[in-house]
């Protein structure tokens, strides 16, 4: 997980709920500088009314957005961003956008970010069960 954020603008964690995206997110904060926003805050979600100026605040940071479907506008947003950042000479470990693996999301991102972005998909762990009855 941290290669594909060292080698790219935007990668996107994606899977179904209680699969561990965010608590794999936050291991990666804890390594380098990082903001961490949760779209299913409203608070969180007040901070990026005017996205482009508050994500500018923090072009230094990798930006964690838990829940990006909750903002599904947010990728025109993203890309003017990731474009602006490579014009200035940074080009990987910008976003990392965390969020269940549906069609619409992959779709939009996919479209919007298309050569920004690396997808990761987390899948639940089956058959825990070791013969333990």
């Amino acid at each position: 997980m941290t290669e594909l954020v060292n080698a790219n603008p935007a990668v996107a964690l994606i899977g179904p709920r209680q699969v561990g995206k965010t608590t794999l997110a936050l291991a990666i904060a804890k390594r380098r500088p990082s903001v961490y926003l949760d779209l299913e805050s409203d608070a969180d979600r007040a901070k990026l009314s005017e996205p482009e100026l508050y994500l500018e605040q923090h072009v230094d940071k990798l930006v964690i957005l838990d829940e990006v479907h909750r903002l599904p506008n947010l990728f025109q947003n993203l890309r003017g961003l990731i474009d602006r950042a490579r014009r200035s000479g940074r080009r990987t470990g910008q976003f990392l956008l965390l969020g269940s693996a549906s069609i619409d999301l992959l779709k939009q991102s996919g479209e919007t970010l298309a050569g920004r972005i690396a997808y990761l998909e987390m899948h639940p762990i089956d058959g825990l069960t070791s013969g333990l009855n």
